[in-house]
């Protein structure tokens, strides 16, 4: 297997975990609003990326079948945005 081949199998994961960081560096600049928001963009990019991706090149964003993977990353993602839009207070 060529290393081209593996690097790319872990770029949807990076892709992933470089949004998620962006949105705890947000949180840890006290903006936590926008990075929870962030947060929850990452896992509905990684359900995306899920429906679209073969499972044998989606690396570590393969955890369950394609549906259930789908289904909670997108589901998860949906209410952390919506739990981190309705929360009033908190300095902003």
């Amino acid at each position: 297997m060529p290393d081209r081949y593996r690097l790319s199998v872990h770029v949807p994961f990076g892709l992933v975990c470089g949004i998620g960081l962006i949105g705890f560096l947000l949180v840890a600049l006290q903006h936590w609003r926008r990075g929870t928001v962030v947060l929850g963009l990452a896992l509905l990019v990684a359900a995306g990326l899920r429906a679209v991706i073969p499972d044998d090149r989606a690396g570590l964003l393969a955890i369950r079948s394609r549906v259930v993977d789908m289904l909670l990353y997108s589901g998860f993602g949906v209410v952390i945005i919506s739990i981190a839009m309705t929360i009033r207070g908190l300095f902003g």
